[in-house]
């Protein structure tokens, strides 16, 4: 069975939550192409990790294994978007809680070239505070961003994000932790569970090392900022969720 084949397969599978079946799928097909391209097989091991959260399961050696091999890709010669393997090596180690690898390897992403901002992307901001809204969007627009959705709430945001998936876009989601009516955290979780490869960026006046935000962080978000923010801390963060969805195509 070819990788698209095998891939479908699993999906379907995971569609039908028959996630054990899903994650022996993903895993073998993980370790077929290893070798041959450590960019698809971190990928397929993401699925796979995925399928055990799905179960209620563990999935530390599934992230784990996905982080190795994108800092594996990052050493290959003619390696193409090495900044995009860093970050994403950077994200697994985060969500493991391993914080001084994920600092070094995002670090170490952030003295490559600059991710130009492919401008044709819609953004998405989720804040009750009209005037923490205001200034997101005075930003995104000066940084070349035309398509912006504003929502004062966590329902609404996903609602207008789902809107968004139907037509077949691909956000950028700028999401306040302290909303009204739910989580920061069950916000991403939500969104996450819709589309995968969805590109989140924390807000929040918590400190990084906090049990909330280490949690949402934990679920897959692509950046964290924290308030009082600068125009500069905005386009690093977005630079950070295009070069994360420029790998993943």
């Amino acid at each position: 069975m070819d990788i698209k084949t095998g891939s479908e397969v699993a999906l379907a599978h995971l569609k039908n939550k028959q996630f054990i079946t899903a994650h022996s799928l993903f895993t073998t097909q993980a370790e077929s192409v290893k070798k041959s391209d450590p960019v698809k097989s971190a990928l397929l091991y993401l699925l796979a990790a995925e399928c055990k959260k799905q179960h209620g399961k563990e999935s530390e050696n599934e992230i784990r294994e996905a982080g190795n091999l994108f800092l594996k890709y990052s050493t290959l010669k003619d390696s193409e978007n090495l900044k995009g393997a860093l970050l994403c090596a950077s994200k697994c180690f985060l969500s493991l809680g391993e914080f001084d690898l994920a600092r070094d390897t995002y670090q170490q992403a952030k003295t490559m070239f600059s991710t130009p901002i492919q401008v044709t992307r819609p953004i998405v901001i989720v804040d009750d505070s009209k005037a923490i809204a205001l200034k997101l969007q005075t930003y995104v627009e000066k940084l070349g961003y035309s398509e912006i959705h504003v929502y004062e709430n966590g329902k609404n945001g996903i609602k207008g994000c789902k809107n968004l998936f139907s037509e077949g876009k691909h956000p950028i989601v700028l999401l306040d932790m302290g909303l009204p009516d739910l989580e920061g955290d069950a916000v991403a979780a939500k969104l996450l569970k819709e589309k995968l490869d969805l590109q989140i960026v924390v807000i929040t006046a918590d400190e990084k090392t906090t049990e909330r935000v280490n949690k949402t962080l934990s679920s897959g978000v692509s950046a964290f900022i924290q308030k009082p923010f600068t125009l500069d801390e905005v386009k690093k963060a977005l630079d950070v969720a295009e070069a994360e969805y420029s790998l993943l195509q």
